[in-house]
């Protein structure tokens, strides 16, 4: 199988990719592949951190949203990352993988609150802790939860897991010619504006001294290839 060369991990996973082709809501099937490759990363001894994001029911600036003030529309981006963070937790446990589903904001009827110390006594009793909406705090990204979540689990990296197979200089979808970065400092990433991820994450990321490894959630088996420390994706460090 393969040495890890990672010890604990955060896993950011873009929402949107849980919509699969159809764009919008929760795809089974890709959450259930999702779920398979988080469980043979386990099984490599590896402990790991979640955080999913809700871009798969709403965008906090879509323009549907214009008659919704942006502290509204964040929560209601919150609350859709509790729906990800579910389906997630369900289909992780069906493949035999225990979990434990942590809000930022209290719904104790269906998870528990974030508490740092206890989601890291979860990690060492080797179950998956997912981390749901967010920071608990409008303007903030699920990506600044990520690296937040992160620094204070103690997590040796964060893998974000996304739509693209890595940093470019310009938007692939617009510039055909845009190269990809195989590697990249945090200052040039902040520098020249990339939006692979917001300037709050990867400050913090900077701050806390926790690499970030860009790379495409797409194709099966990525996030293991990743934890092997195959040179796929991007890094920002």
């Amino acid at each position: 199988m393969g040495e890890a060369r990672y010890r604990r991990v955060m896993i950011k996973l873009s929402g949107e990719a849980f919509a699969g082709e159809s764009g919008f809501g929760i795809d089974p099937d890709v959450v259930h592949r999702i779920a398979a490759e988080i469980r043979e990363c386990q099984q490599m001894g590896v402990q790991i951190g979640i955080v999913v994001g809700g871009g798969n029911f709403l965008r906090a600036r879509s323009y549907s949203l214009h008659d919704i003030e942006r502290t509204t529309a964040d929560y209601m981006g919150m609350l859709a990352s509790v729906l990800n963070c579910l389906a997630l937790q369900a289909s992780l446990e069906a493949v035999g993988v225990d979990t434990r589903v942590q809000t930022a904001i209290e719904i104790r009827e269906v998870a528990e609150p974030y508490i740092r110390r206890r989601a890291i006594r979860h990690l060492e009793r080797n179950l998956v802790v997912i981390f749901a909406a967010g920071t608990g705090n409008p303007y903030f990204t699920t990506d600044t939860a990520a690296a937040l979540r992160a620094a204070e689990i103690g997590a040796e990296v964060l893998l974000k897991a996304t739509n693209v197979d890595g940093v470019y200089e310009r938007d692939p979808k617009l510039d055909a010619t845009a190269k990809k970065m195989a590697q990249l400092t945090y200052l040039d990433a902040l520098r020249l504006g990339l939006k692979v991820m917001d300037a709050t994450a990867i400050s913090l990321s900077m701050d806390t001294k926790i690499p970030v490894i860009v790379f495409d959630l797409g194709t099966p088996g990525n996030i293991k290839r990743v934890l092997l420390g195959e040179a796929i994706g991007s890094v920002i460090n």
